[in-house]
């Protein structure tokens, strides 16, 4: 049996201490709790996109189009244009000589192991059937760039393309170069940043090649509307990145736990394609997750994001969570964006719970539906996207007519936007328009012009000219009995084409005067539109003697241009916005360099619209 003052000893010991206000035992510093601990859901996130990967993280190198902070990565570069039939110059600035030969020779000119020991840099910079031109482009956010597969089993590796992007081509006002037409840019390197040589220059994210052809369309400020500009150019898809925009995955809350269940889920979701040199998430940290583009996403880096910030963590409830979304939609309209991207990462098994919203009476929840439902094909959907066609308001028949666009396979899809080519809506008719071409429609007439143009011809009451600016150039003419009207007289290029009637009413004559030739030759052609388009753009051949003017793309645009100027051609006149243009000039100023006095910089324009963005009515409106 303890003692009395066995057992006091102690309580005195911790009265005392207790008195004193510290503690008997001294204790080690206490630790954080391990982040593995910390719950995520302290991040602040909206309900819908709870358990999703972006829930969890935020991005690192990437900033959404959408967003104020987003700055397209505009890269430049000098280039080469060859193939000019005297149009060129040979007057270029010592500074920028020296680059070209020294980017020439780097690149093989005048090197025989190379088997480019035939040409000289010199020779070539000299002669006036060259160029020396300002490449620009905006690479894609999250652009993947040109790699080489390993061997495997014997198979010898392949070179997998980097994402690609449009260029626009300009002569530098500092030579005495006079038109870019028929050229061809020699690979390019560009850079980020502005445009500079030598040892300042970034290192070249993109590579840009290939055949130019200009705008059909004057620059903002030309005098002459009609009038197209020799020395302004754009290659269609002639950029392309070959290093990676990287982008990488970075933890709200550190936690190597998290870091494997984020990557496994990402993983799962896009597994890894043929070609793809990694898996599409990759650990690197606690905190940082690399990420590769899968290959079949390339072109569109921009919707792989966005379905990857909306992919489920635990993908075996898919089914719950397809249906708790629908149900946060319903409540609120607001997380509509959330509730399209969450099905559509989601994949097939968010169908059926889509498929209970087409035919529902509210307009937002049924149009995310709808449009969730077009993304993952679900051949149901089409039944209300053709009603709504025909009725509704006119923001809804577009954006039905947009969605049928990418539905499989099915004549009532073909039929309801076929019918659409009749609306009075101009817009409306040319989203139908787009429609079918991509999806292959037998009804509209395809020409394609020696590689020049696609040329389409396509049944409608109301008669329109569209002009694409880009992807591949295409000319389309809505309405098959288009015809020029008469009396007809134009002047086109200082009279080298002049179009008046003929004697037959149901023809045309037409004077041509080559650039460099003394004299013309006077043809007679169709009244008809579409005809006329093809004798302007079709050059003769041993295998095709048919007569024709070859023109190129621009030339042949800007011509009919001209005469529906002057009212020959009773229709509405559309041209798709240059895209590129609007994109480099957001970025901010598009030439760096200074420009010579005998040359007047580009003016802004006035409006706040983009002035290459030219949408005019009909010639009596």
């Amino acid at each position: 049996m303890a003692t009395r003052s066995s057992i006091l000893v102690p309580l005195l010991a911790v009265s005392l201490a207790a008195i004193m206000g510290c503690d008997p035992i001294e204790r080690a510093t206490p630790r954080p709790k391990p982040s593995s601990v910390k719950r995520v859901s302290d991040f602040d996130v909206p309900n819908i996109v709870r358990g999703t990967v972006g829930a969890e993280t935020v991005i690192v190198g990437y900033s959404d189009r959408t967003s104020d902070t987003y700055q397209p990565l505009v890269v430049r570069g000098y280039g080469l244009v060859v193939g000019l039939d005297g149009t060129g110059s040979s007057d270029i600035p010592p500074n920028i000589r020296a680059h070209m030969i020294s980017e020439m020779e780097r690149r093989g000119v005048g090197s025989e192991t190379m088997g480019f020991g035939h040409l000289n840099a010199e020779e070539m910079l000299n002669s006036t059937d060259t160029a020396v031109v300002v490449v620009e482009g905006v690479m894609p956010p999250a652009a993947v760039g040109r790699f080489r597969t390993p061997p495997i089993s014997g198979r010898r590796p392949e070179i997998v393309p980097g994402t690609p992007f449009d260029v626009r081509i300009s002569a530098d006002p500092r030579t005495g170069t006079t038109s870019l037409e028929g050229g061809t840019l020699y690979t390019a390197e560009l850079r980020p940043g502005s445009l500079t040589t030598g040892s300042r220059q970034a290192s070249h994210l993109a590579e840009a090649s290939g055949s130019i052809f200009l705008n059909p369309f004057a620059e903002p400020g030309s005098e002459n509307g009609g009038e197209v500009n020799m020395l302004t150019g754009r290659i269609l898809f002639g950029g392309e990145a070959t290093e990676d925009v990287p982008i990488r995955l970075m933890l709200v809350n550190p936690s190597h736990t998290r870091v494997r269940l984020i990557q496994d889920a990402i993983n799962r979701r896009f597994t890894r394609e043929p070609g793809q040199r990694d898996t599409t998430a990759r650990g690197t940290s606690d905190s940082i997750i690399e990420i590769t583009v899968p290959p079949s996403h390339r072109e569109n880096p921009e919707t792989f994001i966005r379905l990857l910030r909306h992919t489920t963590l635990r993908q075996a409830n898919a089914e719950a969570v397809a249906m708790s979304t629908r149900r946060i939609l319903l409540a609120d309209a607001t997380v509509a964006p959330s509730a399209y991207w969450r099905w559509c990462a989601l994949g097939n098994r968010a169908i059926p719970f889509i498929r209970e919203l087409y035919e529902y009476s509210e307009e937002v929840p049924r149009l995310v539906a709808l449009r969730s439902g077009a993304y993952l094909k679900d051949p149901l959907v089409g039944n209300p996207l053709r009603d709504m066609t025909t009725s509704g308001a006119l923001a809804a028949q577009l954006e039905a007519a947009s969605l049928l666009a990418d539905l499989p396979a099915d004549p009532r899809n073909n039929k309801a936007l076929r019918d659409l080519l009749d609306t009075s809506d101009t817009e409306l008719r040319l989203r139908a328009y787009e429609s079918l071409a991509k999806r292959g429609d037998l009804g509209i007439s395809r020409t394609d012009i020696e590689d020049k143009f696609l040329l389409d011809v396509v049944p409608s009451e109301y008669p329109t000219i569209y002009i694409t600016q880009s992807g591949q150039p295409r000319l389309a003419i809505l309405g098959q009995n288009l015809n020029i009207t008469s009396p007809v007289t134009v002047s086109v290029w200082d009279n080298r084409l002049i179009v008046r009637d003929a004697q037959d009413p149901e023809k045309l004559e037409l004077y041509y005067r080559p650039q460099e030739a003394s004299s013309g030759r006077v043809y007679t052609v169709d009244r008809n539109v579409a005809a006329l388009t093809r004798f302007l753009a079709h050059k003769p051949t041993p295998e095709d003697p048919r007569p024709g003017l070859g023109l190129s793309y621009a030339q042949t645009v800007g011509a009919i241009h001209r005469i529906w100027r002057k009212r020959f051609i009773d229709a509405d006149f559309k041209v798709e916005q240059d895209r590129i243009l609007a994109e480099i000039r957001r970025a901010g100023q598009i030439d760096d360099y200074e420009v010579r006095p005998d040359f007047d910089p580009e003016p802004e324009p006035t409006d706040g619209t983009d002035p290459v963005m030219e949408t005019v009515a009909t010639p009596s409106g």
